[in-house]
C-alpha cells in the first residue's frame, strides 16, 4: 500500500489562456492527483486528507473512489474546500490562485496510525504551507520515516501562499532527515535555494529534477546521475504533470521492489533510465489533455 498524504481541492481549470477565461472546476491538489494517478497505475493506493461535506468533498471522493483508492484514512468537515484558480499563459503554463481561508483540509490532524501494508507514504504542495495542517503533515513525515517507511516528499512550491519564504525554507531542510526520495522541479530548486548535492547530504537517498519538456534528471546519494529527455507531445496544459511523476516513480518502485534506501541505491543507470522514461512518458500523456488527467496502467505499457 502507498499512502499518499495532502490536500484535496478543486481546480478551476480554464478553457483557454488569459485571465478571464472561461472556468471548470474539476478535482485537483497534487497529493489528491497523485493519489489518483498511482490508482489509475494499479498500485494499491490509500488517501490521507481532510475534505468536506460539501457538494466539492463529496466529488473529490467519488474521483478517488473510481480510480480505486482506498479513502477510509480521510477525515471530514463541514468547512468549505479549498478552491485553485488556474490561468494559463499561451504555452500552456498555468499559475494559480487558492481560496483557502478557513477550508476544510487545513484542519487535517496527524493519524494515530496508518492504513495496514503501508510502505510508502507521499507528501507535498499546500499541504505542508497551511497551518494548523501543515505541522501534522510534518508530523506524520517524521513519524513515517521513524517507522522505516518509505517516504517521498515534492514540495511543489505555490509562493504566493507563503507569507515567509526563509522560514519556509529553513522548514523545508528540517524536513530532509525524513525523506527518502525527493522531487523538485526546475522552478521548485530555484525558489527553494541549495544543491542535489546538498540536499542528498541531509538525509534523501536520491533526488529527481523535472526540467519540463526537456526531461528528468535524478542524482543519487552514490554520485550517480542519469537524464532522460523529455517525451514529445501536443501541450494543452500542464496542470498534474507533476503529480504523475510522483504516481510514476512510487508505482515503478514498487513494481521493481525497490521502496527502501537499499534498493534505490541498487537500481544503477539501467534502472533508474527505465524509471524515468516511464515516468516522462506519463508526464506527456497528462500535458496532452486538460486539467489533471493522469494516464491509466494500459495507455503507458510495461515500465
Amino acid at each position: 500500500m502507498i499512502v499518499v498524504a495532502g490536500e484535496a481541492l478543486i481546480d478551476l481549470v480554464p478553457q483557454g489562456p488569459g485571465a478571464l477565461a472561461g472556468l471548470t472546476p474539476v478535482p485537483g491538489g497534487g497529493p489528491y492527483n497523485t493519489a489518483v494517478a498511482l490508482g489509475r497505475l494499479g498500485s494499491p493506493t490509500a488517501f490521507c486528507s481532510r475534505t468536506s461535506y460539501d457538494a466539492f468533498g463529496e466529488a473529490l471522493l467519488d474521483g478517488l473512489r473510481r480510480a480505486g483508492v482506498d479513502v477510509s484514512a480521510v477525515q471530514r468537515g463541514t468547512e468549505p474546500t479549498t478552491l485553485a484558480a488556474a490561468t494559463l499563459d499561451a504555452s500552456g503554463s498555468a499559475a494559480y490562485s487558492f481560496y483557502v481561508e478557513g477550508t476544510a483540509d487545513r484542519l487535517f490532524t496527524a493519524p494515530d496510525r496508518l492504513p495496514d501494508r503501508t510502505r510508502a507514504v507521499s507528501f507535498g504542495t499546500c499541504s505542508l504551507v497551511l497551518e494548523p495542517g501543515a505541522s501534522a503533515y510534518a508530523e506524520l513525515l517524521r513519524s513515517s520515516s521513524g517507522q522505516g517507511l518509505f517516504t517521498t516528499l515534492d514540495p511543489n512550491i505555490r509562493p504566493g501562499l507563503i507569507p515567509d519564504a526563509d522560514a519556509y525554507r529553513a522548514r523545508f531542510r528540517s524536513w530532509l532527515s525524513s525523506v527518502t526520495l525527493l522531487k523538485l522541479s526546475e522552478d521548485d530548486a530555484r525558489w527553494l535555494g541549495g544543491t542535489p548535492g546538498e540536499w542528498l547530504a541531509a538525509g534523501p537517498s536520491a533526488v529527481v529534477i523535472t526540467r519540463g519538456g526537456d526531461g528528468l534528471t535524478v542524482f543519487t546519494g552514490d554520485g550517480g546521475e542519469y537524464s532522460v529527455p523529455g517525451e514529445k507531445t501536443e501541450v494543452v496544459d500542464t496542470i498534474g504533470a507533476g503529480d504523475t511523476v510522483n504516481a510514476a516513480l512510487l508505482h515503478g518502485l514498487s513494481v521493481q521492489d525497490a521502496l527502501s534506501p537499499g534498493a534505490l541505491a541498487a537500481l544503477g543507470a539501467d534502472g533508474w533510465t527505465r524509471l524515468l522514461r516511464f515516468a516522462a512518458r506519463a508526464a506527456a500523456l497528462t500535458c496532452s489533455r486538460a486539467g489533471a488527467q493522469p494516464p491509466y496502467a494500459h495507455e503507458l505499457g510495461d515500465l
